[in-house]
């Protein structure tokens, strides 16, 4: 699980987000939801170290704390503790067990899927070999490209790429950044489909970051809605998507 608490970030005079709060579950998809500039991006960079918050705090639930939770919810005690993500590295933060695609997939155009995923897997203590075969049979289209360069691949496949990247390092916490950003319909259905499925075999938890609320209320589980950096919404992903005020003034979900 992860607990953004409070969490403001500042770039000089812009307060790119104030406030902000939510947790997200193991084995459930929350879709962070807004429009350009409200603070998505920033949120998942701040969470993985790109970025220095202001104020706040992000914690991660690790095996140690499951059990004190578990404890303190049964007394009737609000639990907010776990391994504080802020102040860490990058590289850290990503042994902790966070992975993260960036929006435009960032994939290494020059190096091959090979080296790609290798790349990948450096992030933490993981067999290469056997996460090599995990990745080749949730995404066969890179087994068969294994050999090529990344800048050959396909928009399609370079997202394939990008997320195998980070699964192949065995994340507890996926963040995704916009990873229907160019893609055709059928595609993004498809992609869709595989973080769905890959969050409930896998008991990830997922951010999802999302332009395209219409796709991402589909296969979330609860919603945060961003505007200006602040939550206007949290709530279950049927409750976000039934409101007409969210939809309409915030998602610009318009019923043709």
């Amino acid at each position: 699980m992860i607990s953004v608490s409070h969490l403001s970030v500042s770039f000089g005079a812009v307060h790119a987000l104030t406030d902000v709060s939510f947790d997200a579950a193991n084995g459930r998809i929350t879709a962070i939801l807004g429009a350009n500039g409200a603070g998505k991006t920033t949120l998942l960079r701040t969470i993985t170290g790109l970025e220095e918050a202001t104020s706040g705090d992000v914690f991660l639930e690790t095996d140690s704390t499951i059990s004190l939770r578990t404890e303190n919810q049964e007394k009737g005690e609000t639990f907010l503790q776990g391994t504080s993500l802020l102040g860490k590295r990058t590289e850290d933060i990503a042994r902790l067990g966070v992975g993260h695609v960036p929006e435009g997939r960032g994939v290494i155009a020059e190096f091959t899927v090979l080296e790609n995923l290798r790349l990948g897997s450096l992030a933490a203590k993981v067999n290469f070999q056997e996460g090599l075969a995990e990745q080749f049979e949730l995404f066969p289209v890179l087994g068969e490209r294994r050999h090529q360069h990344a800048a050959t691949l396909s928009g399609g496949e370079r997202q394939m790429l990008a997320m195998a990247r980070a699964l192949i390092a065995k994340p507890k916490v996926l963040l995704l950044d916009e990873p229907s950003l160019g893609l055709a319909p059928l595609v993004t259905a498809e992609m869709m489909a595989t973080i769905s499925e890959l969050c409930a075999k896998q008991n990830l938890t997922v951010l999802l970051v999302e332009q395209n609320a219409k796709s991402a209320l589909k296969v979330a589980h609860q919603a945060v809605v961003l505007h200006l950096g602040k939550v206007v919404a949290s709530a279950s992903a049927q409750e976000v998507a039934n409101d007409e005020r969210l939809r309409q003034y915030y998602l610009g979900l318009v019923e043709q």
